[in-house]
């Protein structure tokens, strides 16, 4: 599991009712394996499979399914069982549509809230973004990419618009596996370097209008008339794990 993935792993209970004990364990992974596109949406999470892979019972594993769909991640089909959600182009529309109303205020908050420690941090998480990119490994990047907003949330220091970002920056993760037309990471390095720029200066204006472009350009980057049910299986996901 990815830093950035153990520090969203961290905050699960701010999106998720947490099961608790071994549910609580694959509930993480599964949240991790999903935002770093391991599972793609629609991917069938058998119940069984799943207690296969992690050693636990029926019970244990629909435990942690239910929560990720109380979260959204997750959808259970009635005498179909569980899959990852596979979000339709309206809720792809609405995600972000939210998300650009809710992150630039929450960038102005932040502006005014920062420390140069937390200025360090988030320059760090940049970095380590940029190696994932050097690596291939694009389903780190992805992931690095969209704890990077949530980062910015707690820098904020507001409880209630850090869940509502952790929620929509999870939901992204699904929408952009679907219909993301780019050959690049979801955000791009320039405009998280602008945004951090205006962190720095602590100029709230503009890391409000930084980040209402950045999630706009975000929107105009997907592909609203394809989608890819194309990945891993469930066992080749989660080998690792």
């Amino acid at each position: 599991m990815t830093n950035a993935a153990l520090s969203d792993s961290s905050h699960l209970h701010e999106v998720i009712a947490l099961p608790p004990g071994r549910a609580l364990e694959i509930c993480r992974s599964l949240h991790s394996a999903i935002l770093e596109h391991k599972l793609v949406p629609g991917l069938k999470l058998s119940e069984d499979e799943v207690g296969e892979i992690y050693g636990a019972s029926r019970t244990v594993v629909r435990a942690a399914l239910q929560a990720l769909a109380h979260s959204g991640l997750v959808s259970i089909e009635k005498n179909r069982g569980a899959f990852v959600a596979k979000p339709s182009v309206q809720e792809a529309h609405e995600v972000f549509q939210a998300r650009a109303l809710i992150e630039p205020a929450v960038a102005r908050l932040a502006a005014d809230m920062i420390t140069d420690s937390q200025i360090k941090r988030l320059y760090a998480h940049l970095e380590a973004e940029h190696q994932a990119l050097h690596d291939g490994d694009m389903g780190k990047a992805l992931s690095l990419s969209g704890s990077f907003h949530t980062e910015i949330a707690d820098v904020a220091d507001h409880r209630v618009f850090a869940g509502m970002v952790r929620s929509l920056i999870s939901r992204s993760s699904l929408v952009i596996a679907l219909y993301w037309k780019r050959s690049d990471t979801a955000c791009e390095s320039h405009s998280h370097h602008a945004l951090m720029d205006a962190l720095e200066k602590r100029d709230a204006g503009a890391a409000e209008s930084i980040q209402k472009s950045h999630i706009i350009d975000l929107h105009s980057g997907l592909d609203l008339r394809s989608k890819s049910d194309r990945g891993l299986s469930l066992s080749q996901a989660l080998q690792d794990d």
